[in-house]
């Protein structure tokens, strides 16, 4: 019995710290994510080729980000900006470089898609929200959560 109060408390005592930046990045729910992606197909075929980015809506919570990292690296991010509650503002979109991605609220945050990670300014240090990635082999993937 002492061994379990024990454990308890120090279950208690490792809850209760003050990381309130930690608690905001939980603003997005799992959404059902089930998306085959063939880059032979037109919508897909920018991702045949390294640093290049396709938005796919109506995925995730407010769409996906798909970026071809490497010849053998895909990446799935959701589009939802994970330093915001669900607003109009708060889908990421193409910042023109190719990689970065950025919300339209007021406070601008700018994430990398090669590595999920907020960059310099973000007011939160939330990461995006990653899906699952299997290659099915030529130019077929499955993303899903």
């Amino acid at each position: 019995m002492k061994k379990l109060i024990i454990i308890l408390s120090l279950i208690v005592l490792s809850c209760n710290g003050d990381d309130n930046n930690i608690n905001n990045c939980n603003f997005l729910f799992d959404a059902g994510v089930n998306l085959a992606v063939n880059t032979n197909f037109p919508q897909f075929n920018q991702l045949q080729f390294n640093g290049n980015a396709v938005y796919v809506a109506n995925q995730g919570n407010n769409g996906i980000w798909l970026y071809r990292l490497t010849s053998s690296t895909l990446y799935a991010w959701d589009a939802a900006d994970p330093s915001h509650a669900p607003a109009a503002c708060s889908t990421l979109t193409d910042s023109g470089s190719g990689d970065i991605v950025v919300c339209s609220c007021d406070d601008a945050n700018q994430y990398s898609l090669a590595t999920g990670l907020g960059l310099d300014g973000n007011t939160q240090p939330c990461t995006l929200q990653p899906y699952r990635v299997d290659d099915l082999g030529n130019g077929q993937f499955l993303v899903s959560n």
